[in-house]
């Protein structure tokens, strides 16, 4: 099957320009963090949105493959990996992340800064880890 290459890789774009914005304002420290709220929405909204940006990557693949309407947000990942396009690794590190957004958002306002800027210094790998699976498996369905 023919995937729509271009759509998908606009928004990669749309990720890296997230990631990008998130580098020029993520914190040295827990205490450079803790001491700007301006600094801290910033990531955390940036962070929100580059992982929404995956989970609509991911429903992109879903509805190109035709792999029927998931029943919640863990089994847009579950799909994927049942026909190979993320490995189990990432299924997890995706569940992760989802989990991560749902805090940002449903506790916006009291949300642990420790927390937040753990992500940001242990887990923004996790981006590029998306990032390369995506990209191999736009490689092996374009071919």
């Amino acid at each position: 099957m023919k995937i729509d290459k271009d759509r998908i890789l606009t928004k990669l774009n749309e990720l890296d320009s997230y990631l990008y914005e998130l580098s020029q304002v993520k914190p040295q420290n827990l205490n450079e963090y803790k001491s700007s709220i301006l600094i801290k929405r910033s990531c955390e909204r940036l962070l929100q949105i580059a992982i929404e940006c995956v989970i609509d990557i991911c429903n992109i693949i879903i509805k190109e493959l035709r792999l029927g309407v998931p029943s919640d947000e863990d089994d847009i990942f579950e799909k994927l990996y049942n026909v190979g396009v993320i490995s189990s690794n990432l299924v997890n590190i995706l569940r992760g992340m989802k989990g991560f957004r749902n805090v940002l958002v449903h506790k916006y306002g009291v949300v642990n800064d420790e927390l937040v800027f753990e992500f940001l210094r242990d887990r923004i790998e996790d981006f590029e880890t998306f990032k390369r699976e995506i990209i191999k498996f736009l490689e092996r369905s374009n071919s």
